[in-house]
């Protein structure tokens, strides 16, 4: 096991190499194209054992993808934002063949207006698409996740495809201390994917043909699936003890900090969770009993660990680095279903935040836990908030003012 400084794309790119993949389609889109570059230099040079092929689009890319993994050899592949919707019919329908490969997305805030910088409205749209959902927050993580998903997309049990998520740019090109395994223990903790009765043969053809079927028996296979995830929970967490056994590092499927008395708790995913851990660290400095609570799994929706954790808390502060139109945070409503009818449940309080990118500041953790901590006390949640100040709004005003200018301009020139 060597330490070294690597991105979080860096650390797909070398946990793709440990897991000793057959085959990667690809399409290159910022911010993950660096994951495909440095895969496409090993195998160049001769130091994976792996077939590439440069697809012309997401869509045939998870097409792919998802037919490679049906024929039982080990895929990997990668996208991000607009790439990931461009790919959304073959989510479903690849998720559908219970085909099990692993993809990384690279969280990028979506289009219009355009950015380049992540929120997480890519990654929620894909959540009910069949494929698992692995979030990480250091590029630590990043690595160990895409070994775990091997496993937990391969699993008899699940065999269904897996997404391992990063934000880009704040995780997906910033450099940290990463212990990359040996990989003679990868090859022990993954071993060789077995695709049972799946696998074809060219002494042996069959045919794995995708039948239209009727309202029952299309019902039958869709449950059939919904219940594959749910034994996901399960998978992950034997293999996640099995992770920490041979790699000292524990990663299950929530992980709660400094929450085990935590009267009010962060609830989030991504990487400004750790902008979060630093809030609670100050808090805690200040005498207010807060934690972190932060779901690895967004699906399978980790429901009885998280209502586990959330018992006895008092109150909840929901950051959603998402928008749904017309309804609000995500995660806001996932969590409040979980909690929904729960004896002594927590008041939860929801904050829009980091949307395109926009950083969130340690002030607003603190007034976040202010308001929590006063609804907790009082037992009425303020309507959800956007994080966003008065300069940042006389910024957007004077852009507008401007934009009218050039308006009025370009309609005299016509006149």
């Amino acid at each position: 096991m060597k330490r070294t400084l690597l991105t979080g794309n860096g650390a797909a790119a070398w946990a793709v190499r440990l897991a000793e993949v057959d085959y990667v389609p690809a399409f290159p889109i910022t911010p993950q194209t660096e994951i495909i570059e440095t895969l496409a230099d090993w195998i160049d040079r001769g130091e994976m054992d792996c077939r590439m092929v440069m697809l012309e689009s997401e869509h045939s890319m998870l097409t792919a993808a998802g037919a490679a993994a049906a024929t039982g050899v080990r895929v990997f592949t990668a996208t991000s934002s607009q790439g990931l919707l461009y790919a959304m019919e073959m989510l479903y329908t690849v998720a559908g063949w219970r085909a099990p490969f692993v993809m990384v997305n690279v969280s990028r805030g979506l289009s219009a207006p355009i950015t380049l910088e992540p929120d997480h409205n890519d990654i929620m749209a894909a959540r009910d698409s069949g494929f698992l959902q692995i979030h990480c927050s250091t590029c630590q993580e990043v690595l160990d996740s895409v070994l775990l998903a091997f496993r937990l997309a391969e699993d008899s049990r699940v065999r269904l495809p897996v997404i391992v998520n990063l934000d880009g740019f704040y995780l997906s090109f910033t450099r940290e201390p990463v212990l990359v395994p040996d990989a003679e223990a990868v090859r022990l903790f993954l071993k060789p994917f077995d695709p049972g009765p799946i696998k074809f043969r060219a002494s042996a053809p069959v045919s794995q043909a995708v039948a239209v079927l009727g309202g029952s028996p299309y019902s039958y296979f869709r449950y059939e699936m919904h219940l594959a995830a749910l034994n996901g929970l399960t998978v992950y967490e034997e293999l996640a003890d099995e992770f920490a056994r041979e790699f000292g590092r524990v990663h299950p499927a929530v992980e709660a900090y400094r929450a085990d008395d935590a009267e009010v708790v962060f609830f989030m995913i991504g990487s400004f969770a750790t902008k979060a851990k630093e809030a609670v660290d100050r808090l805690r400095d200040a005498g207010v009993k807060i934690g972190l609570v932060r779901p690895r799994l967004i699906r399978p929706f980790p429901e009885a660990s998280l209502r586990e954790i959330l018992a006895g808390k008092r109150g909840v502060a929901v950051i959603d680095q998402n928008l749904s139109m017309g309804k609000g945070g995500v995660l806001y409503a996932e969590l409040a279903s979980a909690l929904y009818g729960q004896k002594d449940a927590p008041i939860l309080t929801s904050f829009i935040g980091g949307l395109g990118g926009r950083d969130i500041t340690p002030e607003e953790f603190y007034e976040m836990a202010a308001v929590t901590r006063q609804a907790a006390q009082t037992g009425v949640a303020p309507p959800p908030r956007l994080l966003y100040t008065e300069e940042e709004l006389r910024e957007v005003k004077k852009l507008q003012a401007i934009a009218q200018v050039e308006r009025q301009r370009l309609g005299d020139l016509k006149e």
